[in-house]
């Protein structure tokens, strides 16, 4: 009966076709498909639904027999699960596990905004797999996003994102192992703070989808849009009134991508200061130029090298962004200390 339901579901699907929404970022994503499962969001992505909003990104999901290795050479191959390739319209992402065979298992095709795009899976990959097929994935999710940001003033940064209760957010970035995890440790066990990520956020220009600055208010009026901006803006209802009067504001949004300390918040706040975080002695901050800045974030931040455009991009909205909020070294000692530091610092 159970067996019976489920077909009868699936085939009502293909007549009207599956759909499914989220967005990380303040990039919203539609898939697109003929049935439940190949829209169904991964649980890691589940926090991250956003139905309603208008697809900044579309990807409709195809099941095909096979898919041919690609011949010619890669614009960028990963040297593990995924390979680029250039086409006449945009960019072909093929992906690749020892566990599925030789040949692709799925095949990204997207335009070169990447706003429209087809997601072919290999039926003959798959025949064998003991598992249901996750067209979305880890890393394709992240690829998306990640290549979408390009398009747009926003960058993807290697950091912890802390916002505390009285609405001060910073972010502590750094290289594996520069103290991203034990921040954020210090920092939960002794304030109740919203960590947005413990190693991935996005930053971005403070404006709403129509590109006018949104004050994030609660208790105010608001018409769809803004109901859906306000539950972007939670974490940062209580923000610094310093930090509400600053011109060109950058807000901070949390990725289902975490780190070790497993934080994943779908939310964002107006970002306040940003701290290069490195071991060493005394908790010492020390305030860092526009260029040192830019350099310091560039090295931590997730940029698809293999086109010059994305790369001048990303480099253009760092300057504005390192503009807007003050960037300082933090050579930090992992103990109560160096949260202490911070609480008691003033720009």
């Amino acid at each position: 009966m159970a067996t019976a339901a489920r077909t009868s579901s699936v085939e009502s699907c293909r007549e009207t076709g599956c759909e499914n929404y989220f967005q990380i970022g303040g990039v919203s994503v539609q898939l697109l498909g003929n049935r439940n499962a190949d829209v169904e969001l991964l649980p890691a992505l589940e926090p991250f639904r956003a139905n309603g909003v208008s697809p900044d990104i579309r990807v409709r999901v195809e099941w095909v027999q096979s898919l041919p290795i690609e011949r010619r050479l890669p614009l960028f191959d990963s040297g593990t699960t995924w390979r680029v390739f250039e086409t006449g319209s945009g960019l072909q992402f093929d992906f690749n596990s020892p566990a599925l065979g030789c040949e692709p298992y799925k095949r990204l095709s997207i335009d070169g905004r990447f706003g429209e795009g087809t997601l072919q899976m290999s039926k003959e990959s798959f025949q064998s797999c003991p598992r249901e097929a996750d067209p979305l994935e880890y890393p394709l999710d992240e690829l998306l996003i990640m290549h979408r940001l390009t398009q747009e003033k926003a960058i993807e940064l290697h950091g912890s994102g802390i916002v505390r209760s009285n609405g001060e957010a910073n972010l502590f970035i750094g290289h594996s192992g520069a103290g991203k995890s034990t921040t954020t440790r210090l920092w939960t066990a002794v304030e109740d703070v919203e960590v947005l990520s413990d190693d991935r956020i996005i930053v971005r220009r403070d404006r709403d989808v129509s590109g006018v600055e949104i004050p994030c208010e609660a208790g105010r009026s608001a018409s769809k849009r803004e109901v859906l901006r306000l539950r972007d803006c939670s974490a940062s209802r209580n923000n610094l009134s310093a930090q509400d009067d600053r011109k060109n504001k950058m807000r901070m949004y949390g990725t289902p991508w975490h780190g070790e300390a497993m934080f994943a918040s779908p939310n964002s706040a107006l970002l306040a200061r940003i701290f290069v975080l490195e071991h060493g002695h005394g908790n010492v901050i020390t305030p860092l130029s526009s260029s040192q800045a830019v350099a310091e974030l560039f090295a931590r931040s997730f940029v698809p090298f293999h086109r010059h455009e994305y790369v001048d991009s990303a480099l253009e909205f760092l300057q504005e962004l390192v503009n807007a909020v003050p960037v300082y070294r933090y050579a930090f000692e992992p103990d109560q200390s160096a949260v202490e530091k911070i609480r008691d610092f003033h720009d």
